[in-house]
């Protein structure tokens, strides 16, 4: 009977993920969406510590487990209540690398089950021990959560400015070989018959950990999008893989699910940057292209133009549609509400307001989506890449806000440019254009912006919260 009630707490723990995953995909049921995902892990989390049963034994050391979930409990809540905005993307990074991590002690506590019971058998062969599917799901997890953990935690350092950029010739053909002794010595655990295993094993985890420091030190901050969605795939199949070493329904369906999204979202970020993986992890255009940057750069430096805040305001009060255009320095700035507000003012004055998101803006999946949801704007106003560059030549002004690989020109204009071949917002068409950036420094892929310099562009330099008060009191006296 504890038995079937558990079964039943997975069925709806499952049941709930995948509830919860399809309301994350529209912002105005993604809050809800969260509920109900949280709601299922914590029935599946209490079913197994009170119904679980392995060989007649309940779970014991409860003051361990309650401990763990107070103190991971409050550290997270603590987290999450305290990190702001703009420190999102790396918060995501660092919570993927713990997960990795916790996929990657799962297997390494099953392997040592397996290690002690060949202890107790001298001579008998490890293969007689533990089956080649067992051996396998217990090698992978230990793999993909080891290089998941270290990876996300560089991704981190690389977000927060911790950790630069790093390559050098011939890294990819280190990757790989790296990438091959962690294979050899997962086959040399399962096929060896020596006494001390756990030693090997071991091995596994360490080429694991320097792969996944290599994997990712080369990558661009461009990038980083792709990469944490993709780092994020592999912590669910990490976790997968204890789901099936353990039975555990509702680990399987969770490690499932995050696995499929990342994978999913991976490859349409891929093709919203008109880039395959393979050229994402390899071509790296935001670290080992800066010569090229350099060059395109130097090629579409030209004189730029400013514009006053009281003629910025007199262009957007007067115009019929205004578009902006959110990027990273908006949420630097935390000017979202700030933005919101000017969006309600123009409206109040006839103009029609909306926002053009580019797939990869920010630091991370969704980035501007998230922060605009903060600030209740309504979801029906943020067009998509495709459908904003359909309404940009009707548009009369676009406000670029702290946007900058986003809208370069270079990408369609240039083939010596990095950045050449990735769909972008293509603001240029329409009337006027006005980006606001606090200095003229290239964006984070390192290259200069073509469009800074075009006739239909003015700077408006300052803080994006800052120019945005200061744009809504002047629109409010036009």
């Amino acid at each position: 009977m504890e038995l079937n009630i558990l079964t039943l707490c997975y069925l709806i723990a499952s049941v709930t993920f995948i509830l919860g995953l399809k309301m994350l995909s529209n912002p105005a049921s993604a809050r809800k969406g969260n509920l109900v995902a949280a709601a299922g892990m914590t029935i599946a989390i209490i079913g197994t510590i009170f119904l679980y049963e392995s060989d007649g034994q309940k779970l014991h050391n409860y003051g361990w487990i309650f401990g763990g979930l107070l103190i991971g409990g409050i550290v997270g809540t603590l987290a999450a209540k305290k990190v702001k905005m703009t420190a999102m993307p790396e918060m995501v990074s660092l919570f993927n690398g713990m997960g990795g991590a916790c996929a990657a002690l799962i297997s390494a506590a099953e392997f040592y089950h397996i290690y002690k019971l060949h202890q107790d058998s001298p001579g008998t062969p490890f293969s007689d021990i533990v089956s080649v599917g067992t051996y396998v799901t217990i090698a992978a997890g230990a793999i993909i959560g080891t290089i998941s953990y270290t990876g996300s935690i560089i991704a981190w350092g690389k977000l927060n400015g911790r950790v630069k950029d790093f390559s050098f010739k011939g890294q990819h053909i280190v990757n790989m070989i790296v990438l091959v002794l962690v294979i050899i010595a997962a086959v040399w655990v399962y096929r060896s018959n020596i006494g001390d295993m756990y030693i090997p094993f071991l091995l596994i985890g360490f080429f694991a950990l320097i792969y996944g420091i290599l994997f990712v030190l080369p990558i661009g901050g461009a990038d980083m999008p792709v990469v944490i969605s993709l780092l994020n795939s592999f912590t669910g199949v990490a976790a997968a893989c204890g789901g099936f070493l353990y039975d555990n329904k509702a680990m399987l369906t969770g490690g499932i699910l995050v696995g499929a999204a990342g994978t999913l979202l991976t490859i349409l970020m891929c093709k919203a940057m008109n880039r395959s993986l393979t050229n994402v992890l390899i071509g790296s255009f935001g670290a080992g292209n800066k010569a090229a940057g350099a060059v395109a750069g130097k090629s579409s430096q030209g004189n730029y133009k400013e514009i006053s805040l009281a003629d910025a305001a007199m262009l957007m009060a007067y115009a019929n549609k205004v578009m902006v255009v959110p990027g990273y320095g908006l949420a630097v700035a935390q000017a979202q509400h700030t933005c919101h507000e000017l969006e309600k003012i123009l409206e109040e004055k006839g103009v029609e307001f909306k926002y053009a998101i580019h797939p990869v803006a920010g630091r991370m999946p969704g980035h501007m989506n998230v922060l605009l949801a903060e600030a209740d704007v309504p979801y029906e106003k943020l067009l998509e890449m495709e459908q904003a560059n359909d309404e940009f030549k009707t548009c009369d002004v676009v406000l670029v806000l702290g946007a900058n690989d986003v809208v370069n020109p270079a990408a369609k204009n240039d083939p010596a440019s990095p950045i050449y071949g990735m769909p972008i917002l293509e603001v240029e068409q329409a009337k006027t254009v006005i980006v606001n950036k606090r200095s003229m420094k290239p964006g984070y892929a390192g290259i200069e912006n073509d469009l800074f310099f075009q006739p239909k562009t003015s700077m408006l330099f300052g803080d994006a919260k800052k120019v945005l008060q200061d744009l809504c009191a002047e629109v409010k006296a036009v």
